[in-house]
């Protein structure tokens, strides 16, 4: 869409309700073509991803390898004798080369078995979906304060750009950056759990006690992880929607007597949004990171809590499949971005020439 109203201010020749109604024909009504070369770059991007995915789980096979500590010796203690040590080992598979584990730890996981925890004694994808049924909800509660926040205070700013209340937010948005996730977390314990009473200061009851019960447990942690997100999102929504705001095709719009609201969140904001995605695509990353953190402040049972908990333990097999599937969910959430920027842009669609 952007290239073709910008393709009007150059040419100077069409109407503004021809642009429109060309505009609209573009994005309702792609051509067969179009579709084509859509789906040639899904593939392409898939096939990236799981190239991706296969590269990290190598990386972080060798990374987990090389670092010290004897899993059995953490596992038994300092006064384990050699031949106790040993037997653990081999039952471990420890004793067996490099390149024999890393094969079969590969093939098990592209069956779906992530093996046994050395800690717990039970399966790895028992105690990852048990931590996901916490983990999940969290990362979507804090992206869905993150984005409406984000939007809506740099929809906010960019329209009052050059008033004091426009200030005012981008002041606190720098500030909201500065604060550590962690921090935050204790302040909300503070105002609303200790002084106010109003939610749990941390814990998670489960499921089976209600989903408001649930949830309850999960806002102040959700809030903790989206300040720092929401505030830089903040800001790069109002530069990019500024930036928009200036261009040609915009006072045009204006001059024609399109409605004001409708120039700022239809065409505008449309705009804007590729930059915006693209950050919140690598914010994701930062996110997934956080949870380690907040988990830890406010006890919750999660994915977070329990990598901390095998890292003390020595737990690699518990270790490798989190990090693998942390990992897998930050290049997904690049790849939908990827994706996302196809129904953004037109003119990504488009191969070059």
């Amino acid at each position: 869409m952007h290239l073709t109203l910008t393709g009007f201010s150059l040419k100077k020749t069409a109407t503004l309700t021809a642009l429109i109604v060309n505009v609209s024909c573009i994005q309702s009504q792609p051509s067969v073509d179009q579709g084509g070369e859509v789906l040639v770059q899904f593939g392409a991007k898939m096939i990236g991803f799981i190239g991706t995915v296969l590269a990290s789980m190598v990386l972080i096979f060798i990374m987990l390898e090389v670092l010290p500590g004897d899993p059995a010796l953490v596992m038994l203690g300092p006064d384990a004798t050699p031949d106790t040590l040993a037997a653990l080992r081999t039952e471990m598979g420890l004793d067996r080369p490099v390149l024999t584990r890393f094969f079969e730890w590969i093939l098990d996981m592209l069956r779906g078995d992530f093996g046994i925890s050395y800690a717990y004694g039970v399966p790895v994808s028992e105690l990852i979906l048990d931590r996901l049924a916490v983990t999940l909800p969290l990362a979507m509660i804090a992206i869905v304060i993150t984005v409406v926040l984000a939007i809506g205070l740099g929809v906010f700013t960019a329209i009052n750009n050059h008033r004091l209340r426009g200030q005012i937010i981008m002041a606190l948005t720098q500030f909201g950056i500065a604060i550590p996730s962690f921090w935050f977390g204790l302040l909300l314990i503070l105002l609303f759990s200790i002084h106010l009473a109003w939610v749990p200061s941390g814990g998670f009851p489960g499921w089976d006690e209600g989903v408001g019960t649930a949830l309850e447990s999960l806002i102040l942690p959700a809030c903790a992880l989206a300040l720092v997100q929401a505030a830089i999102l903040t800001r790069v929504t109002r530069s990019a929607l500024l930036e928009v705001l200036h261009e040609d095709y915009i006072r045009t719009a204006r001059a024609k007597g399109l409605a004001r609201q409708g120039v700022l969140w239809r065409h505008a904001l449309q705009n804007a949004l590729v930059p915006v995605a693209t950050v919140m695509g690598l914010q994701f990353a930062s996110l997934v990171a956080g949870t380690i953190v907040i988990e830890n402040v406010f006890a919750l049972p999660g994915l977070g809590r329990l990598i901390f908990l095998a890292v003390e333990q020595r737990d690699l097999v518990v270790i490798r499949v989190i990090v693998v599937l942390l990992v897998g969910m930050v290049i997904l959430m690049n790849y939908l971005v990827d994706i996302a920027y196809l129904f953004i842009d037109p003119r990504l669609r488009r191969r070059p020439a």
